[in-house]
């Protein structure tokens, strides 16, 4: 007889098992279907890397909805607002667009787009040797180094005219492969009009070097001039009044009392007289 009840008591309890779950299904569903739906809003994302300074096409763009109002601030919510527009720095694939990374193209190139308000892009020839051996890339600072000789042509100087300057884009490019580095010929670079006037005079002085910068750094490393020692200041002439020689005349005595008479004449002057 025992041996019969188990089976059975296993059976009941797999159909409670089965109830307990439709009934919990069923609860759930019903709660679900009275429960407002929560308000979703459009946002525009990078359906794949797009590098920096390039124009964003349609096949660059995804959408994912967001629960209304947890949106970031300077998001795009239409395909229309982003087509067109140029990259200002690189976005990785599934990254919110938002609207300080991305300029209007307007009519001229994108790298004209990505230049900042207020900076100029000035652009230097250089080698393989100034371009950091290929390692150069867009988006990476460096520090701009001007080599010259002294007026007797004997001893070389250099020094550092420009300190953390963003790299544009190297050759006709704005962007490049990072694991492929290349040689390049020109390197463009995004200065203030007042760093350009130097960058210009420095390459024409002389040579000029780029030395790559850690993205961290922040530092200034431009040489300060070198002031020269000041002479020691000379010590005031103090100029000492000579004492008046004592109006001629005699000296008087009188007993105790010893007096000066001016008017009269010494006899020295006197016998000067006579004679």
């Amino acid at each position: 007889m025992a041996r019969r009840r188990g089976p059975l008591l296993l059976m009941i309890s797999l159909l409670l098992a089965v109830f307990a779950a439709w009934v919990a299904n069923n609860w759930i569903n019903a709660r679900a279907s009275i429960a407002p739906a929560a308000p979703m809003d459009h946002v525009i994302t990078a359906a794949l890397d797009i590098p920096l300074g390039t124009k964003i096409e349609q096949r660059h763009l995804s959408m994912i909805d967001m629960l209304a109002g947890k949106a970031p601030s300077g998001s795009y919510h239409d395909y229309a607002d982003v087509v067109g527009k140029v990259t200002s720095s690189t976005v990785l694939a599934g990254e919110i667009l938002l609207a300080p990374r991305l300029a209007d193209s307007g009519a001229g190139s994108s790298l004209a787009a990505v230049v900042a308000t207020n900076m100029r892009a000035v652009t230097v020839r250089v080698d393989d040797v100034v371009g950091v051996a290929g390692f150069l890339l867009p988006g990476n600072h460096v520090d701009v180094i001007e080599t010259d000789h002294d007026s007797l042509g004997s001893k070389a100087k250099a020094q550092t005219i420009l300190s953390n300057v963003k790299v544009l884009a190297v050759d006709q490019t704005a962007a490049a492969d990072s694991s492929q580095p290349m040689v390049v010929r020109a390197v463009t670079l995004e200065v203030t009009p007042a760093d350009a006037e130097t960058l210009l005079k420095g390459k024409t002085a002389g040579s000029i070097q780029l030395a790559l910068r850690n993205p961290l750094d922040e530092s200034d490393t431009r040489t300060k001039p070198v002031e020269e020692p000041r002479a020691p200041a000379k010590a005031p002439v103090v100029r000492v009044a000579r004492a008046k020689p004592p109006a001629p005349g005699i000296m008087v005595i009188r007993g105790t009392a010893i007096s000066h008479d001016p008017t009269a004449e010494s006899p020295t002057a006197e016998s000067h007289d006579q004679n």
